[in-house]
């Protein structure tokens, strides 16, 4: 028997294997959202209160502070029902908010690791017209052509998915909701859904990633044409901490997506879990890391604030 979506529930997942054990499983959680949010908030507070870090590379850093701040917040409320209270009932309504909440953040983030990847291509290939390039106001340009898209793009998902009848059987396969997964539990036709899911991520994800890679051929090709070893060096060593970032974004989504559609048989289902877990909650909190250790403006900063004395 169907159900319409307007009354109806889905069983949020925990790690298989592990439903019992909350009280551990939840302290590595708390720590990854607590980590996550402490330091993307120091990130832009350093960039905003220093004024020599009001360069277009640092406002990039924010802006992807800021989509790291709103993917760790979409996740936070049902991982936190999951782990700490033990509930896993969610409502349609309330499932089909957060997943567009996730699917725009995600998105977001890909547009601003772009935008940085375009940031890094003209500091290295037009160092003299970097300045005039890329001004406050194309930046804030720029920044709001990634929300506007995010947003767009994803307004329709909870409004298609209102649509559907759903399948009694409810359970999701992880911690919070994510298209996909809740389009699996359909029973009416889903090609619609379906073909507008692919149209946005190719359109985002597909096309964000194809740019970025054009973006370090260029960067590569520039820097091989510099004829010192040393200056080769610190021009690419400038990229280091966003090469870092792109990896820890695209990776896990790139390896689900070769499973999903290469796997000869099915694998258990932490794995899924895991590279999903990877995918929405380990660069919030390792961007910042990440950018604490490779960049020195930012690493000086945080030194200060904890030593003030000292330096």
């Amino acid at each position: 028997m169907a159900i319409n979506a307007s009354s109806f529930f889905f069983i949020l997942m925990d790690l298989p294997g592990l439903e019992t054990a909350h009280c551990w499983t939840a302290i590595p959680i708390c720590l990854i959202y607590v980590l996550s949010l402490l330091g993307n908030i120091i990130i832009m507070y350093i960039v905003k209160s220093v004024p020599s870090l009001h360069t277009p590379m640092y406002f990039f850093l924010s802006m992807l502070s800021m989509a790291d701040l709103g993917l760790s917040a979409s996740t936070l409320p049902s991982m936190a029902a999951v782990y700490l209270l033990g509930q896993r009932n969610v409502g349609a309504a309330t499932c089909f908010m957060q997943l567009f909440f996730i699917h725009t953040f995600s998105v977001m983030e890909s547009a601003v690791l772009l935008a940085m990847a375009f940031d890094r291509c003209v500091a290295i290939r037009e160092p003299l017209r970097y300045a005039t390039i890329l001004t406050n106001q194309r930046i804030g340009a720029i920044g709001l052509a990634i929300v506007i898209r995010s947003i767009a793009l994803h307004l329709p998902l909870p409004v298609l998915l209102g649509r559907l009848q759903f399948q009694p059987m409810n359970a999701l396969s992880h911690s919070y909701c994510v298209h996909p997964d809740v389009l699996r539990l359909a029973s009416s036709n889903t090609l619609v859904n379906s073909g507008f899911g692919l149209f946005v991520m190719l359109s985002t994800l597909g096309a964000d990633v194809v740019l970025i890679l054009l973006s370090y051929v260029l960067i590569l090709k520039t820097v091989l044409s510099i004829a010192s070893n040393a200056e080769r060096l610190k021009a690419f060593n400038t990229c280091i901490s966003h090469i870092c970032a792109v990896l820890l974004f695209y990776t896990p989504l790139v390896s689900l997506s070769m499973i999903h559609r290469f796997r000869k048989k099915k694998l258990p289902a932490q794995i899924y879990m895991l590279l999903s877990y990877l995918h929405f909650l380990v660069p919030p909190m390792l961007n910042p890391i990440v950018y604490s250790v490779k960049t020195r403006e930012i690493r000086v900063r945080i030194l200060k604030m904890l030593h003030p004395k000292k330096l």
